[in-house]
């Protein structure tokens, strides 16, 4: 096995013992653990097995906070098991493929609602209080992500005017500009099914319980998609489907005459 598979393989095979490791910092980052590095750079090298767009050039501070950003919206928004928690912080580093987890609009409902609690309110207030935070963070991320964009239009402008670059340099570049890309559309994707879920909770906790605290979670509700929108101007609207994070729509149907 080469060494790249050992690597990855290792982080797979590590992950049950030191899923307590999963860390979260503040403002939804990642916490600056050995584990989460480790991850990071077995990521790259396992998205680039795979043939997804991956460089091994060094980060820009953008870049890196980009990725840090990103970290809340990649993980799931209810609480997991160790074990699944550490699942799915392989996947936010793209050791797994983002393919293998489903999305379930239900699932935010299910673990707010699991288990006893002394009031109904209760989950009112948690609903309102992630779709909040949620919203808080986007504009920061979109902020950051521009940055990136632009930062990414001088880089691929500027290759034809340098005459020192070899092939391995102009893919490299051409493969850290669709990395950040892809990253944006993913977290575009993964804020549009994260509102979902929110949604269908408080759809739910309204005809299960009616409080009127679903008044405050229609508010939070609305202040998140507002927020969401900034992310939209970003990047095309099938950056999604360029990226292969969802089918891409199908095409105008073809007649073909016979004879």
């Amino acid at each position: 096995m080469s060494a790249r598979g050992l690597l990855i393989g290792g982080v797979l095979l590590a992950a049950p013992l030191v899923a307590s490791c999963v860390q979260q910092g503040d403002f939804g980052r990642p916490a600056p653990t050995a584990w989460n590095s480790l991850i990071d750079a077995a990521g790259t090298i396992a998205a680039h097995e795979r043939g997804e767009a991956a460089s091994l050039f060094p980060f820009t501070e953008d870049e890196r906070a980009l990725r840090d950003r990103a970290w809340r919206f990649l993980m799931p928004a209810r609480e997991r098991s160790l074990f699944e928690a550490a699942l799915d912080n392989l996947t936010r580093a793209r050791v797994l493929p983002v393919g293998w987890r489903l999305s379930d609009p239900a699932a935010y409902y299910e673990a707010i609602t699991a288990g006893p609690y002394r009031s109904v309110i209760s989950r009112y207030r948690r609903l309102s209080d992630d779709m909040v935070a949620d919203g808080r963070l986007v504009p920061a991320f979109a902020e950051t992500a521009s940055r990136v964009v632009r930062a990414d239009l001088t880089r691929l402008q500027s290759l034809p005017f340098i005459t020192t670059l070899d092939d391995r340099d102009v893919r490299s570049a051409a493969m850290r500009v669709a990395e950040n890309r892809c990253l944006i559309a993913w977290v575009r994707l993964e804020t549009g099914a994260r509102t979902a879920s929110y949604r269908y909770a408080l759809e739910h906790l309204l005809i299960a319980a009616p409080e009127e605290e679903a008044v405050a979670g229609e508010r939070a509700l609305a202040f998140l998609d507002s927020r969401r929108t900034l992310l939209d101007p970003l990047l095309p609207p099938d950056a999604e489907a360029r990226c292969g994070l969802v089918p891409p729509e199908p095409g105008p149907a073809v007649l073909v005459r016979k004879g």
